[in-house]
Formats: C-alpha cells, structure tokens, sequence
C-alpha cells in the first residue's frame, strides 16, 4: 500500500505544478457558477420548492457542482485519454510487465488528482459563492464528515466509469467519440445540468438509480441534509455498490482485453 501511497502523492504533484491551468480553471468554475445561480435564482423565483429544493438550497447545488466538476472529473479527462494513448501506442504493454495491479496504479494517481482539484478547484469557488449568495451549508461537522465521504465515493464511481471507458480503446482505433458520449452522459445523468430530483416520472427514477447520480447528485444532497439516519445510510451504500459493481467491471475487462488482444501498437 506505500507504493500506492507514493503513486496519490505524485498524482497530486503533478497537477499542483500547473499553477496557470488550476487559476484559470478556479476563475472559469466561479464565472460559470455565477451564471447558474443567477439562472437558478430566476427559475426558483418562478418555482420556489422546485425539486424539493428552496432557492438557497438550490444555488448550494450549483456551488456544490462547480465544485466537483473537475474532483470528480464529470466531463471526463484526468488518466482517460493518456491511458487510452498508451493502449494505442502498445505502452501499455510495459505497463503490464511492472509487478503493481494496473488498476489500482491508475486508481491510486487519479485518488491524488481528485485530492488536488477538491482542495485547489473546490474550495475557492464555493467561497467566491458563499460571499455573494446565501448558502444552505451546514453547521454540523458530522456533514461535512458524511459529504467528504460521500465525495471519495463519487470519486470512486467515477474513476470506475473512466476506466471502462478507456479500456475500450482496446478494442477502437480511435476513443474520443466515446470519450465525448461519456461525459455528455455523466453531465446530464448526474445532475451538473439540472438536480435529477426535476426530471419527471419514470425517467427520474431511471436517472436516480443510475451510477452517474452517485458522483454529484448523491454528494450535493448529503451536504443539503436530505439524507439523514438511514436514508443517509442508504445513499452512501448506493454509491458503495456501484463503486464495487463498476471496479469489479473494470477489473474484469482488463482480464478479457489483455489476454484475448493485442494492444495497437504491437
């Protein structure tokens, strides 16, 4: 488990050294969480509850948003694409000669990305929020306790789905069209785009039991106390098995790809 330690802590190295992208990625964040909790403000004033929400609530949901986008990598990116170059170029074979689980190599760098843009991404824009609007934060450290959590286990959920994700490339020349559907899925499915509590019928529920709910979704409602004793107990397993079920997934494909193919590039 050093090792693995040692790979989280080079993964939060190697973003913190890009000191521009992290300001220009803070000041986008906070641009972008403006406009949607003045949009929101709008449509709340029109629908107050909407959702189950108040207005206050609702805009802690988008401050909330603006701060997972990039810990949680909602529109993709952090290993996918380099993992997927390194398929396609054959480094991957290299990858699997090293004596570590591939898998959790890449999950222990990505666990130190998600630390980085949280404490770097995250905070900064939730303040910027809480200066100009009235957030609905709470006041008990047990939440936070219970956001964090739920935090690390949208990370994980995520992580999984990218995983999957790039070991198709395995099989395609070419995974960015994937790589777009995914995180045009994951921005609609999880709530960035609007709370899945709006979306009506079945296609609400269909969106709630969904793995992308558990990486905003899920997080942004524990931080608002919408789920509490049990339900919170609930929620957190919710997000714990699709953690499970996605690694296990993942876990399964890598065994298919690099026994029954060959990588691209020899």
């Amino acid at each position: 488990m050093r090792l693995y330690a040692s790979v989280a802590k080079s993964g939060f190295r190697r973003y913190a050294t890009y000191r521009i992208a992290t300001a220009a990625g803070v000041f986008t964040n906070t641009v972008f969480g403006f406009i949607w909790a003045y949009t929101y403000t709008a449509l709340w004033d029109q629908r107050p509850h909407l959702g189950g929400y108040d207005v206050s609530q609702a805009i802690t949901f988008v401050w909330v948003g603006q701060a997972l986008l990039a810990t949680a990598a909602l529109m993709g990116g952090g290993f996918q694409e380099e993992l997927q170059e390194r398929i396609r170029t054959g480094d991957i074979a290299v990858d699997l000669y090293r004596p570590v689980d591939l898998q959790l190599w890449w999950l222990a760098g990505d666990l130190g990305r998600a630390l980085f843009q949280l404490l770097a991404r995250g905070v900064a824009p939730m303040a910027c929020g809480a200066l100009v609007f009235e957030l609905a934060l709470p006041t008990a450290p047990l939440t936070w306790l219970a956001f964090l959590l739920s935090v690390t286990l949208g990370v994980l959920v995520g992580f999984a789905v990218r995983y999957l994700v790039a070991l198709a490339a395995f099989w395609l020349l070419d995974g960015s069209g994937l790589n777009m559907l995914s995180g045009l899925l994951c921005l609609f499915f999880s709530g960035m785009i609007l709370p899945l509590n709006l979306f009506p019928g079945t296609l609400g529920e269909i969106a709630r039991a969904l793995p992308w709910s558990a990486m905003l979704q899920v997080p942004a409602d524990v931080l608002l106390g919408r789920h509490r004793g049990a339900g919170l107990a609930e929620a957190l397993a919710f997000q714990l098995g699709w953690a499970v079920v996605l690694l296990a997934a993942g876990r399964a494909l890598q065994s298919l790809a690099t026994r029954k193919v060959v990588v691209q590039g020899g």
